[in-house]
């Protein structure tokens, strides 16, 4: 009882010492937490922040167990990494900058609540079924197009060059986007969430020396896309209408629309049933076709 007396009167000795200026102070702080949180995940900066965070718990149990090389090298990385961070991430950071000053507090998502709930896999499902439609149709009649499905890794930096649609998936938005001459034609479009979210976006070209001279700019954006993240790669090529994917860096050529579809819904919808080792490591490389 003494202890439990003890701790109601520290409670009490804070809150009559509470000053508005500590309840501004609190919001301060939640609201640049909330901020870190939104550009951590809608950009690639989500995955670094796991990697500081293993390497803080690596850190922490190597102090514990007072493993002096280890301890050391984790204290230089951590010294000369904030610097390393600021110069990768240099655009994503002024994005995030800029994008603050515009916000508006009626935009802000805490704000805003909302009841309902979608059975993720069914959407997906609908979205792949409709993607392939499109593509399918697409690649009947020649027209090159460049499809990348978001998975863990978010894409903001890549969303943020193009124009955003975030429109219900379907054979004629696809049709649309990518129709000769249209405006949107020429980029890549972003499926995220099971939706159409992005068009016209601009993708990193791979540094991969050994590709074939035969394979265009799509393909070579497509497996950059592939290189710098876990997101997956639709090509519908212009010149032949043959259908490719790329995954993990790897390219998977000539494909028919019943196997995109499978290996879509393979990679995109995993098993419920699925290890908590395969979720980690993942399930290896692209298979070939």
């Amino acid at each position: 009882m003494g202890e439990l007396a003890f701790s109601w009167d520290s409670i009490l000795n804070v809150l009559r010492t509470f000053r508005i200026w500590d309840f501004l102070d609190i919001v301060i702080i939640a609201y640049l937490l909330y901020r870190m949180l939104l550009f951590a995940s809608n950009t690639r900066a989500g995955q670094l922040i796991k990697g500081i965070f293993i390497l803080f718990v690596m850190y922490l149990i190597a102090a514990t167990l007072e493993l002096k090389s280890t301890s050391y090298l984790l204290e230089q990385v951590f010294s000369f990494g904030i610097i390393a961070i600021v110069v990768v991430f240099q655009p994503e950071l002024r994005h995030a900058l800029e994008s603050m000053g515009k916000t508006r507090i009626s935009n802000l998502t805490f704000l805003n609540f909302t009841t309902e709930k979608v059975d993720d896999e069914t959407l997906m499902k609908n979205c792949i079924a409709k993607i392939v439609d499109g593509v399918t149709e697409l690649s009947k009649h020649d027209v090159g197009a460049l499809i990348v499905f978001e998975r863990e890794t978010k894409l903001g930096e890549i969303i943020s060059t193009g124009t955003i649609v975030n429109a219900e998936p379907s054979k004629e938005i696809i049709g649309n986007i990518f129709f000769h001459n249209a405006p949107l034609h020429d980029g890549a479009t972003i499926i995220r969430g099971g939706r159409v979210y992005a068009a016209g976006c601009f993708l990193p070209l791979s540094q991969n020396y050994d590709i074939s001279n035969m394979l265009g700019t799509r393909h070579r954006a497509a497996l950059g896309i592939s290189e710098n993240s876990d997101a997956i790669a639709v090509v519908v090529s212009e010149e032949t209408g043959k259908i490719s994917m790329a995954v993990n860096g790897e390219l998977m050529r000539e494909i028919d629309p019943v196997y995109l579809k499978r290996k879509l819904e393979e990679y995109m919808i995993p098993e419920k049933n699925e290890t908590v080792v395969n979720k980690i490591f993942g399930k290896g490389g692209a298979d070939e076709k």
